[in-house]
């Protein structure tokens, strides 16, 4: 084994970066003096590489098969045992509502109670958001021969989206709930606070006049049921207040991807709810 004087080593060291440095200055420029020589290069690292690859290829993919496995098998048991937790949950309040349901139809009994008759409606499809007079509307392809009056509500999924605005022998308009010219009466589920829900021609509406406490995050909202035709507690969705802290509706229903909804009958020329455009609290 030759053995270096110190004095050499140290020298060797100073020298190293230097080669190295033009070395690579080298390669770079003969880069750039024959692009054919450097894609040459690559061409053939890449074809020496390519059985190397395809070799390891095989025993890699079995490898991630089996990592893939195991976590499938760990996951399959997380999921199992959040089922079993839910299952475990479910159970309970399908127990509570049982219970509710027969104590309300005992109450119901010793009341008297007459139940409301169930509204009719009729389904009809989407045919384009076409606002005409109105900034956000859509029609509604009815057919001939329809019974659709004006100011009908429209539900979608059973939640509230919009009021019949016109008629036509075959189609009918519907101004959405978003729109700046619709004004309704809704309640507050959660403060059983009043309030007026107006559009503003964004994909939200907003809560304006409320009465009470103000309204919380993630309230619902339904109809207070005061405005002649609308009948009383149809969801509508829930409170969600902006980064200027005013208090907008996410509704239940995606307005924007609305294929079929459901006109109920009632509220038959019903005058349409109106009020200032100017919010605030009450």
């Amino acid at each position: 084994m030759i053995r270096l004087s110190l004095p050499l080593r140290q020298a060797l060291a100073k020298l190293t970066l230097p080669v190295l440095f033009a070395v690579s200055f080298g390669v770079v420029l003969l880069g750039r003096l024959d692009v054919q020589v450097g894609e040459r290069a690559r061409s053939s690292l890449a074809d020496a590489l390519a059985p190397v690859y395809a070799a390891m290829a095989g025993p890699l993919g079995a490898v991630r098969a089996g990592l893939g496995g195991m976590t499938g098998v760990f996951s399959a048991e997380t999921e199992n045992a959040r089922l079993a937790a839910e299952i475990t949950r479910l159970r309970h309040w399908q127990a509570v509502a049982l219970a509710l349901a027969a104590q309300n139809r005992s109450l119901k009994a010793a009341l008297h109670w007459v139940p409301s008759p169930a509204p009719e409606f009729v389904t009809a499809r989407v045919v384009a958001d076409a606002g005409g007079l109105y900034a956000r509307a859509m029609l509604l392809s009815t057919g001939p021969n329809h019974f659709v009056r004006k100011n009908q509500i429209v539900l979608s999924d059973g939640s509230l989206v919009g009021r019949i605005t016109e008629i036509g022998s075959r189609s009918a308009r519907v101004l959405l709930i978003t729109d700046l010219n619709s004004r309704l009466p809704v309640l507050l589920v959660g403060g059983h606070g009043r309030a007026i829900l107006a559009g503003t021609n964004g994909p939200r509406p907003r809560l304006i006049f409320w009465s009470g406490t103000a309204p919380r995050e993630g309230e619902q909202v339904v109809t207070a049921g005061i405005a002649a035709g609308i009948p009383p507690d149809l969801p509508i969705g829930v409170v969600h207040y902006t980064a200027h802290h005013i208090p907008e509706i996410v509704p239940n229903a995606d307005l924007d991807r609305l294929d079929t909804v459901q006109i109920v009958s009632g509220g038959v020329d019903a005058p349409a709810v109106s009020t200032p455009s100017g919010a605030g609290p009450g």
